[in-house]
């Protein structure tokens, strides 16, 4: 990147959250319940959601007074993010060029790894501070960040359907063929809801969409890594296109012993950060589809990540969390630049209703995203996502 873009000069953070009519993946389950603060978990995975779209604003100004944007993941607990930011991040950077992101972004990671800080709310403060700093040179440079990262090879890239958030097995294929009916290939569904079964629910989905739709399962981390295996050896007879996330994200061998136990690629990644995490996974060929996701990588480590799966001969289908559009867009941006993208993670529910939070050409139709074409990330927040700001918790 160049030197001496805009030197910053501020760093601000804002927690945003969004409410929402039905949590995400769908309607509560007998035994769920929304908590004192606004928090409910889910049975069929043990993991805590919010109640609402939650996440975190990065704001960087350079001296020119051109605003950089960010966003990280801010599910749950968004006030440590926004401390770290606030307190250590933002201050160590002002004065610094953010044409610099790699270095800066290197810079601070090393303030902590001796402390044992290799990923959590850290390192996706750093996310949401990397993302705003690519951002904020793009716009001072009237370029896209996939103009900085090289060059963009996709302006549309095609996006899956993921999740179907409806009470029974009938009202999900419903929405399933109607997702189909739009022009969309892909659709994922959700263990963690699958009461009536996950065979079950792969079977009734095929006879639905039809024996041409691309049909992915996210096992949500649920199962021992043969159970897994013996599981995904029955949902290939309907054809599966992956299967996702089979057990416990930090059971390394259990991870590769799965995904040569099974016929279908197997997706891993969306909790990883860096390519410290996923490099042995890399190297066990624990995945065949690598899922970063933006909001806990950055722009800096998804390049990377992205980079190191193209030299191992695995795809990338980027993850998407709970986003009001800012990672998103940079998400897309580079996703564009890299060769092996088949699909992008498209979170309907979330996506949709907060696009309309946000300024620029960034859409979703048709089965596929449109990629931003403005300079940085190519969005930005409308004014009114701000009246959405939680002052004080």
């Amino acid at each position: 990147m160049l030197k001496h873009v805009d030197a910053i000069v501020k760093v601000e953070t804002f927690i945003i959250s969004i409410p929402r009519e039905v949590p995400y993946l769908g309607p509560l389950k007998s035994g769920e319940a929304i908590n004192e603060r606004g928090y409910l978990v889910r049975k069929g995975n043990r993991t805590i959601y919010p109640s609402t779209d939650m996440t975190l604003l990065v704001k960087v100004t350079g001296e020119s007074g051109v605003v950089g944007w960010g966003e990280c993941y801010g599910i749950v607990a968004p006030e440590a993010t926004k401390a770290i930011i606030d307190d250590v991040l933002g201050p160590v950077i002002i004065g610094r060029d953010p044409a610099d992101a790699v270095v800066i972004h290197e810079d601070l990671y090393d303030l902590m790894r001796v402390r044992g800080f290799f990923g959590g709310f850290y390192l996706d403060a750093l996310a949401g501070v990397d993302i705003a700093l690519y951002d904020l040179a793009g716009k001072v440079l009237n370029v896209s960040v996939s103009s900085l990262l090289g060059g963009r090879r996709h302006n549309t890239i095609p996006a899956y359907v993921s999740g179907l958030p409806k009470a029974t097995i009938k009202e999900r294929c419903d929405l399933a063929v109607e997702w189909v009916s739009k022009g969309y290939k892909g659709i994922k569904f959700a263990a963690a809801v699958s009461d009536e079964g996950i065979a079950a629910e792969m079977a009734a989905l095929r006879e639905a969409v039809g024996p041409d739709i691309d049909i992915m399962v996210d096992l949500h981390w649920k199962f021992e890594a043969a159970e897994a295996v013996r599981l995904i050896r029955r949902l290939e007879s309907h054809n599966l296109y992956f299967a996702e996330a089979p057990v416990q994200p930090e059971n390394l061998e259990g991870q590769a012993w799965v995904a040569k136990g099974i016929g279908v690629p197997l997706a891993l990644g969306e909790e990883l950060r860096t390519t410290y995490e996923f490099r042995p996974r890399f190297e066990a060929r624990a995945m065949s589809i690598v899922q970063p996701e933006m909001g806990h990588t950055g722009i800096t480590e998804f390049v990377q990540i992205g980079r190191m799966a193209q030299s191992f001969h695995m795809n990338v289908i980027p993850h998407a969390s709970i986003s009001v559009g800012i990672f998103m867009a940079a998400s897309l941006q580079v996703a564009s630049t890299l060769q092996n993208v088949p699909y992008h993670e498209y979170q309907h529910s979330i996506f949709d209703r907060n696009l309309a939070h946000t300024v620029g050409d960034m859409g979703c139709a048709n089965g596929a995203y449109t990629v931003p074409t403005g300079a940085g990330i190519g969005v930005e927040p409308r004014d009114e996502l701000f009246k959405y700001v939680v002052r004080k918790i």
